[in-house]
């Protein structure tokens, strides 16, 4: 059984006949009659009665029963595809996207409010976490896009979309203000300001920061760049953070200093399952994100 031979048993009922049904689905008559004998023999059953030449062709009730549901199912079949078509077309749908506090509204305010401007349909739901958690949510399926650090694992696809050298903020009280340059090393006994766990951009540093010979020590976590530095400038401590985020964020009593580092760099990328299918919307807002950062 088949959509066709559905089609053709409620387009017979419509008709009247297999005459005029014939001409409607461009068949013939001794075809049409062939295709409803097979539908019966499949199910086992009568559709129709057949009344004498030029009679009026009636449902049994077994045929009642398979074309009420020939009709629904004739139905939900035109609707799927007109929610296919209009989901190709960006009709409708819904975008579900990551973004890290980090940088997005730097990076991707522009972009989400042009996909917004273009495709006022399509439904977009944001989800705002650290790198590490967005990979979570990526592989479990709960979103389609998210920005985090270039991944460690190859189940990851990757577009990178910034790479940035890595800057100290530090309270401009502090001797080390004095310097043009850092190292880490030189961070070694001062206390830092961290991003949170979630943050991918954490465990680089964390990592950084032993494989210079020292365990960095973090007086509090933020997830805002901006309360990070308002902590610098108060002089909890010093911040690592990439360049773009501390010259966007810069606070008076706040001093920037490059980090000398040809390792630790924010290397922000656009991520995604790989071999995901990705949907319409998805696969839109990544090829606008790579025409404007790749």
């Amino acid at each position: 059984m088949d959509f066709r031979q559905l089609r053709y048993l409620v387009e017979i009922v419509a008709s009247g006949g297999f005459g005029k049904a014939a001409e409607q689905v461009h068949l013939t008559q001794p075809a049409l009659s062939k295709a409803i004998r097979g539908l019966e023999e499949e199910l086992d059953v009568s559709l129709l009665e057949r009344g004498k030449r030029g009679g009026t062709i009636r449902l049994t009730a077994a045929g009642e029963v398979v074309h009420r549901h020939a009709v629904q199912l004739l139905e939900g079949r035109q609707r799927m595809v007109n929610e296919l078509h209009a989901m190709r077309n960006l009709q409708g749908g819904e975008l579900r996207i990551g973004l890290s506090p980090l940088g997005s509204a730097e990076m991707f305010a522009p972009v989400i409010a042009l996909f917004r401007s273009r495709y006022p349909q399509i439904d977009i739901h944001l989800m705002e976490r650290g790198g590490a958690e967005l990979e979570d949510a990526l592989r479990n399926g709960e979103i389609e896009l998210a920005t985090s650090l270039i991944p460690s694992k190859d189940d990851i696809e990757w577009l990178q979309i910034r790479d940035d050298p890595m800057m100290v903020a530090l309270p401009v009280s502090d001797p080390l203000c004095a310097q043009h340059t850092l190292q880490l090393h030189d961070l070694a006994s001062t206390p830092l300001v961290a991003f949170e766990t979630t943050f991918m951009l954490n465990k680089l540093i964390h990592d950084a920061c032993v494989a210079s010979g020292f365990t960095p020590h973090e007086v509090t976590q933020v997830s805002q760049a901006d309360f990070g530095l308002a902590l610098v400038a108060a002089g909890a401590g010093a911040m690592l953070l990439p360049k773009l985020i501390a010259e966007r964020h810069a606070l008076p009593g706040v001093v920037i200093k490059p980090l000398d580092s040809s390792t630790l760099r924010w290397q922000l990328s656009l991520i995604w399952r790989k071999r995901a299918t990705l949907s319409f919307a998805a696969q839109t807002m990544l090829e606008m994100i790579r025409q404007r950062f790749g």
